[in-house]
């Protein structure tokens, strides 16, 4: 799943790459860097609408991280009485 992911994220870039291209080489005289620029929101719209529902359905999972609760030490910080890492 996160190949695919990847692999979108890559043709949206190449996207908006060729977009510049076109900008660069047709000086604003083709449609090409619009046709270019409306094939990546239209992909990136969809990216965003499926990894929502990946989430929703529980076909994506967060990876873990979770930010440290208030009064609570991080993991991996030293503890200052014992001098040890924290558990």
């Amino acid at each position: 799943m996160q190949t695919l992911i990847v692999l979108v994220l890559l043709i949206i870039v190449g996207s908006l790459g060729s977009a510049l291209y076109y900008l660069l080489k047709d000086r604003g005289r083709s449609p090409r860097t619009v046709k270019a620029l409306t094939f990546r929101i239209g992909l990136s719209i969809t990216l965003f609408v499926l990894l929502l529902l990946g989430f929703q359905f529980g076909l994506l999972h967060p990876h873990g991280l979770a930010p440290a609760q208030r009064g609570m030490p991080a993991t991996g910080t030293v503890s200052p009485e014992s001098g040890s890492p924290a558990r």
